[in-house]
């Protein structure tokens, strides 16, 4: 078992259609599709590169009736499950899903205080493969957490998982804090707007051509909210939500396929979907992810 304790270490897509949404992400992400049902749980398997990262499966006809819509959750591994969850409670968070044992390996689903959901797995199932490298094509390269306050909420994810500023000297103020896990950035945290009411995390998912992944994702049904945008390290971001309204990002370099170019030495930018909303400017320097 390779050791991730304190990073994230699957993803799963709760959506209303699971092959629709398999066939989007395999033609805008590159990802490979495979039905790994069970007869307790009909479960789809994403891969890259052959090593399996995350999941996709139906919300549970429970989770409609109250309402629940399309979601990438990421689940960050932990060595002992039920002191963690325990401590949840402590921190001020909540625990949404107690510690169940399922096909993916012992998982809890928590939000944090600020409300932010995310979830816990102790030895995931599909986790037995050393991952690549962060930025990889077909990996989850970024993690970003849009706070009620990024300032307050980082404490209890330092707290719970032990993580770190990467930017330590960087002010308190500043409006985007990034964050590393075992020693590697993997995220950042920022505040969003006022007027939102729901904190969320944000997963960014890692493609070669940044331009040819972005028109996969209008062709195939799903939308681009902003970019693609050229960041001060070179990298290329836009943020997009699928046919069944599930919101994810994109990031990659700019490759062969022709794009709008909305590049400058300071970024400002706002943006609005779904419920969420983030604001702030990126300004150079800016360590590369």
């Amino acid at each position: 078992m390779v050791d991730r304790s304190g990073r994230f270490a699957w993803y799963e897509l709760l959506t209303t259609d699971v092959a629709a949404a398999g066939a989007f992400y395999s033609k805008a992400v590159g990802w490979g599709v495979k039905d790994e049902s069970t007869p307790e749980l009909p479960y789809t398997v994403l891969r890259s590169a052959g090593a399996p990262l995350g999941g996709l499966m139906d919300i549970p006809e429970e989770g409609r009736r109250l309402g629940a819509t399309p979601r990438w959750m990421g689940y960050v591994a932990v060595d002992d499950l039920d002191a963690t969850a325990a401590r949840i409670g402590r921190l001020g968070g909540t625990v949404l899903v107690p510690p169940t044992d399922t096909n993916i390996g012992r998982i809890a689903v928590v939000a944090d205080p600020q409300e932010a959901t995310f979830g816990l797995i102790k030895e995931p199932t599909y986790g037995r493969r050393k991952p690549g490298r962060l930025d990889e094509p077909g990996r989850v390269g970024w993690h970003e957490l849009l706070a009620a306050d990024r300032a307050v909420i980082f404490d209890f994810y330092r707290e719970l998982f032990g993580w770190q500023q990467a930017d330590a000297q960087s002010d308190p103020a500043d409006w985007y804090q990034l964050f590393s896990a075992g020693g590697q950035t993997v995220g950042g945290m920022l505040t969003k707007l006022p007027s939102v009411a729901q904190p969320s995390w944000l997963h960014y998912f890692n493609v070669a051509d940044i331009g040819a992944a972005s028109k996969h994702v209008i062709a195939g049904g799903g939308r681009i909210l902003q970019g693609p945008i050229e960041l001060p390290d070179g990298c290329w971001i836009a943020r997009c939500v699928d046919p069944q309204g599930a919101l994810f990002a994109l990031q990659g370099a700019r490759g062969q396929t022709s794009i709008e170019p909305s590049s400058a030495s300071e970024i400002g930018w706002s943006a609005k979907w779904g419920g969420i909303a983030s604001q702030g400017r990126i300004v150079l320097p800016k360590p590369k992810r």
